[in-house]
């Protein structure tokens, strides 16, 4: 393992924001890892940190196929990380709003410059984001739809699900989408858990990771083969949002089969306690994601469901 500075930034009041890389391996760039680009992303930089852990042990059985490299990049935003900040604290932006990046431009601009400099050139690009919403997703790989993506190599990560999206205008300046523009296999793997560390998904998303790099003859790995992952288009997804603001009681989980007309969440008045609305399934379904704050606002994402076609 080599540890390398792939980007640094000067600072007048701080330490420098310094980009760590964590390279195993040698010859061509097979396999770049990335984790948290939000300050919040405590579960993406615990996972990268576990693949760090398994990428040593299979380094030094010599378990890494020759002439390829592996660059895990646990966390791009340590600024943001150490004061618990989604997002750039000094104007708030989205790092991963940036993309390809600009070296002479704003600060979050040119970390994503620097950074997309290091990774733009690898064969498969891994990154584990996070939703913008609070909540936990069923594990699950997320591609683009640019007309450069491969669906059948995302299956190799082995998770329940893949996730093919239609890209928006503000989906164009993603890492996601940038990789795959510049001839990256591009791929985002999410999992149930952000700020906090959840381990069982954790090992999970690590498991998959190996799964894949062992199908593309990166490295040698045995272990669960995983799931025939089902494939769903993202506007497939059928959304359920509330209609009014309040405490929020939530009666169903991610990753559970529901059935239509089933209550799914209850909100309350915050001040007297009556119940001002149920939220129900409008279909029959497996729950694919689930908000899980104690409040909520009006005409918020409370659920996603996976109708039962893609069972």
């Amino acid at each position: 393992m080599v540890k390398k500075e792939l980007f640094k930034l000067q600072s007048l009041y701080r330490d420098d924001l310094r980009v760590t890389g964590y390279e195993f391996g040698h010859g061509n760039k097979s396999a770049c890892i990335l984790g948290g680009m939000r300050g919040n992303e405590v579960q993406q930089v615990y996972i990268c940190s576990q693949i760090v852990q398994e990428l040593k042990k299979l380094e030094s059985s010599g378990a890494i196929a020759k002439d390829c490299s592996i660059m895990v990049i646990p966390s791009v935003n340590s600024y943001s990380l150490n004061i618990e900040s989604r997002f750039w604290p000094v104007d708030h932006t989205d790092i991963n709003r940036m993309f390809p990046g600009y070296d002479l431009g704003e600060t979050t601009q040119r970390i994503a410059a620097g950074v997309f400099e290091a990774i733009n050139d690898y064969k498969y690009g891994i990154q584990f984001p996070s939703f913008y919403l609070p909540g936990d997703f069923v594990p699950h790989v997320r591609m683009m739809d640019t007309g450069f993506q491969d669906v059948n190599l995302a299956s190799d990560f082995g998770l329940p699900y893949v996730v093919v999206k239609k890209p928006k205008p503000y989906d164009t300046t993603t890492l996601n989408y940038n990789w795959q523009l510049w001839g990256t296999h591009a791929y985002s793997v999410y999992t149930s858990a952000c700020n906090e560390v959840q381990e069982e998904t954790a090992r999970q998303a690590v498991g998959s990771v190996l799964r894949f790099l062992a199908k593309q003859g990166i490295i040698k790995y045995k272990g669960h083969s995983g799931y025939i992952s089902s494939v769903v288009a993202s506007n497939e997804l059928v959304t359920v949002k509330t209609n009014v603001a309040g405490i929020y009681l939530p009666k169903v989980g991610y990753d559970t089969q529901v059935e239509k007309g089933q209550v799914l969440a209850t909100i309350l008045n915050p001040n007297d306690g009556e119940k001002l609305e149920d939220i129900i399934a409008p279909v029959d379904g497996v729950v694919f994601f689930a908000y899980h704050n104690s409040m909520i606002y009006s005409n918020t994402v409370a659920y996603r469901l996976i109708g039962d076609t893609h069972k």
